[in-house]
């Protein structure tokens, strides 16, 4: 099968499920079954360079032993396959959310439980499930570099799927965003890359192409092995980016299944290993946090938003001289409540924000038409001014949506400005323009500008509006009238 026709083939199969509800679960069903088939072609790496290797899987659990069909009518499949997967008692889902981790284990062993704590089995008809399972098996050998590499671009489309798949789409964010970012920080061979609420793993993917393009040696790829951090809160984005590091062969993965926010931050500054040189995010946004998530937070810079608090958090897991790029909403840039203000003030203050990046509505198409922003900034120091660049709606362009997405080209007029900073106006208006940080201090740190014009609507008075009502009612009265004089000659009847 080609692989092009993979997923379509999957979900079309998955479709004839009762039990699958929507293109989120069939996705969640997908994954699960992929990791298993990638975990397993890891492990026969591993045993191949490791003669003392031993799978922490049981061996009836390992996807060789039940997944692979050898076409002699032994494969389990129906409700025998079916009972295999859901068992309470010894089944494979429970069987690996209780697997014995010992202290020591390496990180492959601690993701593969983490993987399992809450993934589901959706699919209620066994024989379907053997189908996808079939599919799955024959349509790629992840033991073959090639194969591997060709299905990475597969898997990103499963990723890109979620954008549109209901709330799944928080957590992806497009390829041609981080890709920016990443680039502009440009992580080197050596530095650590974080990313707190780490989703499906984009940010981290798009940095590893950068280090995988400085590799030359056997040491750098171990330095490349060790280079990123995620921390994942949901368990469906945690197993796509856990799957989606195996696929860029960090086959010890520093990911967790945790909330990044239910620690105190005040702890990190004390950390050597809580601190990282780069850090990319896009936040969750909207949310809400209980007091007792609030707590773990000085009082200056205590919020409810989850956005403002991941701001706060990476105030103090950026290391000296780290460099961050942030997604965030527009409500952040002006909203003037105590801590957002407090947050910014140190952004200006402590940490360096040197530019702002606004984009146009519509980048997170059709999840959210929010207008977002990436501020950069670094660990260095009082800012002494920041740059704010506003990015236009391509030519040619109204909106994003899922057919027409923001692309990498279209950041090619702030990649040629980025190390050629120039002031310009536009019809009068900032559209790239520095505030040194005295003018911020002054507005009260309100960072809401060189933001999007907007063509205010001429509001007549209340006569004038009634006359042109008028006007216009006559007009379309008269159409409608000549439109059922011209009928009724052609049907023969008087009007």
């Amino acid at each position: 099968m080609a692989l092009g026709n993979l997923v379509k083939t999957l979900q079309n199969i998955m479709r004839k499920d009762a039990g699958i509800n929507g293109d989120a679960q069939r996705i969640e069903q997908m994954t699960w079954l992929f990791f298993l088939k990638i975990y397993d072609a890891k492990e026969r790496e591993w045993e191949f360079d490791n003669d003392e290797y031993v799978s922490v899987v049981p061996e009836r659990l390992r996807w060789r032993n039940w997944a692979h069909d050898n076409k002699d009518g032994k494969a389990l499949t129906g409700d025998d396959l079916l009972n295999f997967v859901d068992n309470n008692q010894d089944g494979l889902f429970k069987s690996l959310r209780e697997l014995e981790i010992t202290p020591n284990a390496p990180l492959s062993q601690i993701v593969l439980k983490a993987a399992f704590v809450d993934a589901n089995n959706y699919m209620k008809d066994g024989v379907l499930l053997r189908q996808v399972v079939n599919t799955i098996d024959e349509a790629v050998d992840f033991t073959e570099y090639k194969e591997r590499h060709a299905f990475g671009e597969i898997y990103e489309t499963i990723l890109k799927d979620l954008q549109s798949a209901g709330n799944a789409g928080e957590f992806y964010t497009p390829r041609a965003v981080t890709d920016f970012m990443a680039e502009m920080l440009n992580p080197q061979l050596g530095e650590s890359v974080a990313d707190f609420a780490c989703g499906t793993g984009g940010f981290l993917t798009s940095a590893l192409k950068l280090l995988d393009a400085q590799i030359k040696t056997p040491a750098d790829r171990e330095l490349y092995s060790k280079s990123v951090y995620g921390i994942e809160k949901k368990q469906l984005p945690y197993l796509l980016c856990v799957t989606n590091m195996l696929l860029h062969d960090i086959d010890n993965p520093r990911l967790f299944h945790a909330n990044s926010l239910e620690h105190d931050v005040r702890d990190w500054k004390h950390k050597a290993d809580g601190q990282f040189d780069v850090v990319l995010m896009n936040p969750p946004y909207g949310g809400s946090e209980l007091a007792s998530i609030q707590s773990n937070f000085p009082t200056a810079l205590r919020s409810s938003e989850t956005a403002d608090l991941f701001l706060a958090l990476i105030l103090y897991r950026l290391k000296r001289g780290g460099r961050a790029a942030v997604i965030i909403p527009d409500g952040f840039l002006f909203g003037s409540d105590s801590a957002k203000t407090e947050i910014k003030r140190r952004l200006v203050e402590d940490m360096n924000l040197h530019t702002v990046v606004r984009m146009p509505q519509s980048v997170f198409a059709p999840y959210t038409s929010i207008t977002t922003n990436i501020l950069f900034f670094e660990n260095r120091g009082k800012s002494e001014g920041v740059w704010f660049y506003r990015m236009d709606m391509p030519q040619g362009y109204k909106h994003f949506s899922k057919t027409k997405p923001i692309r990498g080209e279209h950041f090619d007029s702030v990649r040629a400005w980025w190390t050629n900073r120039v002031e310009v106006i536009e019809n009068g208006n900032p559209k790239v323009k520095f505030y040194t940080s005295e003018e911020l201090k002054e507005n009260g740190y309100n960072l809401d500008l060189c933001g999007y014009p907007h063509e205010e609507e001429e509001v007549l008075p209340p006569d004038e509006l009634i006359r042109n009502y008028r006007t216009e009612r006559a007009r379309l009265d008269a159409e409608i009238d000549a439109k059922l004089t011209q009928i009724c000659e052609i049907l023969g009847i008087e009007g």
